[in-house]
């Protein structure tokens, strides 16, 4: 192996995804995460294994990391590895283990996913929209009330008309209007 390969394996078998426990089509924080987790089990100061062998595997560690946390390297490191994240679908690892079963709706008591009860949280929404309703209603009738207007408009009195004769003159329908 040479030391001074920016994009190399670290032996024929393992790629920097196996030595930091990951599948090629890890996410940048479960890169993150592994190692972080792999650099504390390793760290020279903090592990119990020899020096020698704590250092080898941190700085191996460390090369992967670097690798595949910049998005440059990780697109040519996958290259050389031969893994494509576009074009051909990657075939799954375990090939010879069935598909779960989708789930069976009808052995659900709710006919449809939407029939079902209603989560406290729901309650309390309905509930509050329901006393924001009333609330307005209440608030539309008090102004309604203090300006003096009716909601309902009532029916004045007045004489039946029989005939033409009996409407009123234009001077008296203003007289009624000022009034």
């Amino acid at each position: 192996m040479s030391q001074n390969g920016k994009h190399r394996q670290i032996s024929k078998n393992i790629t920097y995804y196996a030595l930091l426990g990951l599948h090629p089509s890890a996410s940048v924080i479960d890169i993150r995460r592994a190692y972080l987790q792999l650099s504390k089990q390793y760290h020279p100061d903090t592990t119990e294994l020899p020096a020698t062998v704590a250092t080898a595997k941190f700085q191996q560690i460390n090369e992967a990391y670097a690798t595949l946390s910049n998005p440059e390297r990780r697109l040519s490191y996958d290259v050389k590895i031969g893994y494509s994240r576009f074009g051909v679908i990657q075939a799954p690892t375990d090939l010879n283990h069935p598909v779960g079963k989708p789930y069976d709706f009808s052995k659900s008591m709710y006919l449809d996913a939407s029939d079902r009860p209603l989560s406290a949280g729901e309650i309390f929404v309905l509930f509050f929209l329901v006393l924001t309703l009333v609330g307005c209603v209440l608030v539309a009738i008090a102004v309604a009330v203090i300006r003096g207007e009716t909601s309902i408009p009532t029916q004045l009195s007045q004489p039946q008309i029989t005939h033409i004769s009996q409407l009123p003159t234009p001077a008296e329908m203003k007289i009624n209007l000022n009034l």
